[in-house]
């Protein structure tokens, strides 16, 4: 063999493992730097390298795929969360006081915005005002570019109610949440196959029922964007497979 093919072949080697230790360097995690050192000391020591692993974290620090996703999707659910605040705030030029009736906030399970009934509904009715249909389609807008599941929640206080239509909180509960659902998939082309609608008559309070003020508090509907991870609870239907 020509001299020559041995100094090229070590030189070779050499660069191959420069490589792979700046590679290593660039995703700052101490096991891999370390496997890395001891397979580069085979190397130069004339024996066989072992194989080394470099599946796991990624190239930002510390940061798994799973970790990468949640992030992303925390920043479109903020992005998201900015865009109804505008809106929210275009509102306000028409109407003063509509803050009173909408609150927007950041949840462990995801973007929640919360409706009172005084602003969607007659009292002791399920059917949405002009008004509201227009503020709903409105939000409907910023919802419509996400992949997310969407729950419509409604809720009720625990003052009983017994109609032909509604014989308790339960069935109001739902219903609203259904047209709320509903108004969302007409007048935003949001897809049915996103959104469930349920109701929890009175049994979700976020303050007790000890006041007027607080009763016109737990009476809402929730439209929650649901983070990725809590898509197990609301499982996408499988494609039917041709025949």
């Amino acid at each position: 063999m020509e001299r020559w093919l041995i100094t090229y072949a070590d030189l070779i080697t050499l660069l191959l493992a420069f490589f792979v230790v700046m590679y290593s360097i660039s995703t700052v995690n101490a096991q891999k730097l370390q496997a890395v050192a001891s397979s580069l000391s085979q190397v130069l020591a004339g024996k066989a390298p072992e194989i080394l692993d470099f599946s796991g974290p990624t190239i930002i620090e510390g940061q798994s795929g799973a970790e990468h996703g949640e992030m992303m999707e925390g920043t479109e659910l903020e992005t998201v969360r900015l865009q109804l605040a505008e809106y929210l705030e275009f509102l306000e030029t028409m109407d003063p006081n509509i803050k009173e009736n909408i609150v927007i906030m950041q949840q462990e399970r995801g973007l929640v915005i919360s409706l009172k009934d005084t602003l969607l509904f007659p009292k002791g009715s399920a059917v949405l005002t002009p008004r509201a249909r227009q503020v709903i389609s409105g939000v409907g807008k910023s919802l419509a570019q996400l992949p997310n599941y969407i729950r419509v929640e409604g809720h009720t206080d625990n003052l009983p109610i017994h109609t032909a239509q509604f014989p308790s909180n339960w069935e109001l509960s739902v219903i609203r949440a259904t047209n709320v659902a509903k108004q969302l998939i007409n007048e935003s082309s949001i897809s049915p196959e996103k959104i469930s609608a349920t109701g929890y008559g009175e049994y979700r309070p976020l303050v007790p029922n000890t006041s007027e003020v607080n009763r016109a508090i737990n009476r809402r509907v929730d439209i929650v964007i649901l983070k990725h991870k809590y898509e197990y609870f609301e499982p996408f239907p499988e494609e039917e497979s041709s025949p």
